[in-house]
């Protein structure tokens, strides 16, 4: 597993950083802070969480949700504004910076006389002094807001809730909506220059990641996400915190990951195990709510959309960012092309959408009227449910419980009986037998060809 994962584990660390909005001489009115990604290093270009900035907007939030916005420059933020980096640099240019006489921010646990490599996280390490940088553009991926509009939004949008803060939180209905509107916006950086750091750059110059076009990442594939909880707060101990989950799921440069990530992990970098330490997206929304019920998933945006979109902005601007643009990592892998959302293995087309009430769950189709799933999402009590499948043959069909155990009974079970067929969707066939320690679903069970379906 560390075999696996080494590779990405470097790239994610190498790459990781914080970033810090303030205003300038208004220490009192706090400050915002989100993770991002190292892109490029002399000269240092970052990509993190647009929402950080919404405070700073001269025309407010409601310029994120302008027709037509798709990037906005960076003096569509006030005069006031104050952005900070920071990061945890390599053992290598530690060395330099002491050979210099410029160390780093030290905790008290790595401060010694004995030299050596920074600990890694959790056991105190060096970190960069934060770095002061500026505002180049705000930029967002229209297929990714599109997306969201599309299955987040209409009539259902008061179920589904995406904001740092839990439902019961007290939290502004001003700074609920700013966040709903920055969610698919990003933010693109420059570090200002430090002269004595560039001379000795040597080798590491140009970009720091590769990026890995979301056709080359299937659904299942291993992820790692590389964010700081909480931001800016003690970045000594969660500076570049990792997480290891799958792409769940995809629509379009819309992802899914079960990578746990926490507040002030927006804007960090999701990283695949293969292609090893290629960047894959950037996370978008690290909780989101459905009916008030916390949903384990994490929501993120493609890293390659979103650098076309940088690349094509920074031809806009004007002559002095065009060079800028050739200093973004490029995409390796297959061309983008997911559908709107992969079926994935014949299995998972088996599974459907359950909803009850404002209850909701999944569900397995076991024959063409019938779907079987838990009681407490479908009780006997209830009167019609609603089934859903998914793409590329969607369907909504109406149904009522034909049978569910009772409460006290140990097993959590209920049979749905449609009222149409479901139909283009694969039927699975029960297991008949298990061995001890065997893997679930493989060579224990079958199901039907496409013939036979």
């Amino acid at each position: 597993m560390a075999r696996q994962w080494g590779p990405s584990m470097r790239a994610a660390e190498k790459a990781g950083c914080v970033v810090s909005a303030s205003r300038a001489g208004q220490a009192e009115a706090g400050s915002w802070s989100c993770s991002g990604v190292i892109l490029s290093r002399y000269p240092d270009l970052v990509l993190c969480h647009g929402g950080i900035f919404t405070p700073f907007l001269r025309a407010g939030s409601a310029a994120l949700t302008a027709a037509g916005a798709a990037f906005l420059p960076g003096d569509s933020c006030g005069d006031d504004l104050r952005l900070h980096v920071q990061w945890g640099p390599a053992a290598a240019s530690l060395a330099g910076r002491a050979e210099r006489g410029r160390p780093g921010l030290c905790t008290p646990q790595c401060a010694g006389p004995e030299p050596g490599p920074p600990a890694r996280p959790g056991g105190g390490r060096l970190l960069q002094p934060p770095r002061p940088a500026e505002l180049l553009l705000l930029l967002s991926c229209p297929a990714f807001r599109a997306h969201f509009a599309r299955l987040f939004g209409g009539e259902a949008a008061e179920q589904w809730r995406f904001a740092s803060a839990a439902p019961d939180d007290e939290v502004s209905e001003e700074e609920e909506e700013d966040q709903l509107r920055a969610l698919g916006w990003f933010a693109l950086l420059r570090l200002r220059p430090d002269p004595e750091e560039e001379a000795a750059a040597g080798e590491e110059r140009g970009p720091v990641v590769a990026v890995a076009s979301p056709g080359a990442v299937p659904k299942g594939a291993p992820l790692l996400a590389c964010g700081s909880p909480f931001g800016a707060f003690c970045p000594d101990i969660f500076l570049n915190t990792l997480s290891r989950g799958v792409l769940s799921n995809a629509a379009g440069p819309l992802l899914l990951t079960d990578a746990r990530c926490l507040p002030g992990t927006e804007g960090g970098g999701v990283f695949a195990a293969r292609p090893a330490g290629a960047l894959v997206a950037l996370v978008a929304a690290p909780l989101c709510w459905k009916a008030r019920e916390w949903v384990g998933l994490t929501l993120l945006c493609a890293a390659a959309p979103l650098l076309r979109a940088a690349r094509a902005a920074l031809g806009r601007l004007g002559p002095g960012t065009h060079a800028l643009a050739a200093l973004l990592p490029q995409e390796m892998g297959a061309v983008w092309g997911l559908p709107l959302r992969d079926p994935g293995p014949p299995w998972a087309a088996a599974a459907v959408l359950v909803e009850c009430g404002t209850v909701w769950g999944s569900g397995v189709a076991v024959g063409p009227r019938l779907v079987v799933t838990c009681r407490h999402v479908a009780p006997r009590e209830a009167a019609r449910v609603l089934v859903r499948t998914t793409p590329p043959k969607s369907a909504t069909i109406w149904g009522r419980v034909a049978f569910a155990t009772q409460e006290t009974s140990p097993y959590d079970v209920a049979v749905v009986s449609l009222e149409k067929d479901l139909h283009g969707v694969p039927l699975p066939v029960p297991a008949e037998h298990f061995h001890e320690g065997g893997a679930a679903g493989r060579g224990r069970s079958r199901l039907p060809t496409e013939q036979g379906a």
